[in-house]
């Protein structure tokens, strides 16, 4: 591995850098956006029957709002469950952007990495071919020098392919699966809503 990253050049360390933040963004990104962790299955329910039972405190209110994502919608709406229809609707969208931005967290900085993992490569390439070209002189090429320039543009751009591809597909699986728990937890609230509003029985 040592011999590798030798052979790369010094283009390869910004790469080798990039990887292990992708990485680590992915590690928890994957521990964090659990479906269970995010939308507890029985949580309307519990919230449904604490309404409905007049067990409305602020300590359940707090509790349910560090509960999970949708607790901290669905405490939105018991705060203001005597207000009327557009204002509890209103407060459920302020803490619903509230918790996209949660949710998204990380996303754009492991998208900048799919994006940015190729130029990189490509800037290694471009080394690469400087030291090709400075391998030659008047009696010829250096063989040395010559074989360092294209290990370096080489490894490089594989490289940068290698860490783009993973990199953007996490991006795209992680901005889908936070555009699903958000149109989950609209459904949720408004279910609620309409409880709360006597539209459900």
């Amino acid at each position: 591995m040592l011999a590798i990253l030798q052979a790369a050049g010094w283009p390869i360390w910004p790469l080798l850098i990039a990887s292990i933040i992708a990485l680590a963004l992915i590690i928890e990104r994957l521990i964090y956006l659990r479906r269970e962790k995010i939308l507890p299955k029985a949580l309307l329910g519990e919230v449904i029957n604490v309404y409905r039972n007049n067990k409305v405190t602020p300590d359940i209110i707090n509790t349910l709002e560090t509960n999970s994502p949708l607790g901290t919608v669905l405490a939105a709406a018991l705060r203001n469950v005597d207000a009327p229809r557009d204002v509890m609707k209103e407060s459920i969208e302020e803490a619903g952007r509230g918790v996209a931005h949660v949710l998204e967290r990380f996303l754009t900085t492991l998208g900048t990495i799919a994006s940015l993992a190729p130029l990189m490569g490509l800037f290694g390439t471009v080394v690469g071919m400087i030291e090709i070209f400075g391998s030659q002189n008047a009696s010829g090429a250096n063989p040395a020098q010559l074989a360092h320039g294209i290990s370096i543009a080489l490894y490089n751009t594989g490289f940068g392919l290698a860490i783009a591809m993973p990199a953007l597909v996490f991006y795209r699986h992680f901005r889908a699966l936070v555009d699903s728990f958000i149109v989950d937890m609209e459904l949720q609230a408004v279910k609620f809503v309409d409880v709360v509003h006597g539209a459900r029985k």
